[in-house]
């Protein structure tokens, strides 16, 4: 028992600290000058591409990332994953009584900066495998900062958020603790590669450059370990 709340005790922290930072964000949000809200957001918006990128060259085969993420865009974009979290914003934000469009992004790209990454990946898989938490309590805190300044532009939604993180990176470290053992250094690499091409786009969407639905891309994660397996067995 006390090794299982080990190993989600990161993902408790984190859900905490975006619950928290998106609180004081809410509350300062009248007192934070546009001009430096914006500035700010575009900082943290840079950060994150630099994130993303440096989590891509971590891949060991490019052609893993980029079959994995055509087919994973493929089942995204028909399922539309990106419509169907809009939709729970607006769902939400009815709930709670607030403007829907604000909601729905801030709910959104939230619970996709927060959950898509390889700080995310990484470290879920090792508070799964070994109860190392280290990585996700790094993580929190840069969430605390990121939640504070997204709440103060984008409301409510991003508080909401931590429900999505709680799930989400419960699930991955409930499926590292039973899948884990099972994955290669190089299924892990190609994790980090694909997640991390996710978090540059969400980046440049911060940025105000481009509109990618990151949503749609996510599927490509759950192709990964099957093209590793394919690559390795073929020898590719």
């Amino acid at each position: 028992m006390n090794e299982i709340l080990t190993s989600f005790s990161g993902v408790l922290v984190n859900t905490v600290t975006v619950l928290l930072g998106s609180g004081v964000g809410l509350l300062l949000k009248k007192g934070i000058p546009e001009k430096l809200n914006n500035a700010v957001m575009t900082a943290i918006g840079l950060c994150t591409v630099a994130i993303g990128v440096t989590g891509i060259m971590k891949g060991q085969n490019q052609l893993v990332m980029i079959l994995s993420m055509v087919f994973g865009t493929v089942v995204g974009t028909l399922i539309d994953i990106d419509k169907r979290l809009n939709s729970l914003g607006d769902k939400l934000a009815k709930k709670s009584k607030s403007k829907e469009n604000s909601f729905s992004e801030g709910f959104v790209t939230a619970s996709l900066l927060f959950c898509v990454g390889a700080m995310t990946i990484v470290g879920s898989m090792n508070a799964g495998i070994s109860g190392d938490n280290q990585m996700l309590y790094t993580k929190s805190v840069l969430d605390l900062i990121s939640s504070s300044m997204l709440a103060a532009s984008l409301g409510f939604g991003v508080m909401c958020a931590a429900a999505f993180v709680l799930v989400f990176q419960g699930a991955l470290v409930a499926l590292s603790m039973a899948l884990g053992a099972f994955l290669s250094d190089f299924a892990v690499a190609e994790l980090i590669c694909a997640g991390s091409v996710m978090i540059t786009a969400l980046g440049l969407n911060l940025i105000g450059i481009t509109k990618i639905k990151v949503a749609n891309l996510l599927p490509g994660l759950v192709f990964v370990p099957f093209f590793c397996m394919a690559f390795e067995f073929f020898g590719i």
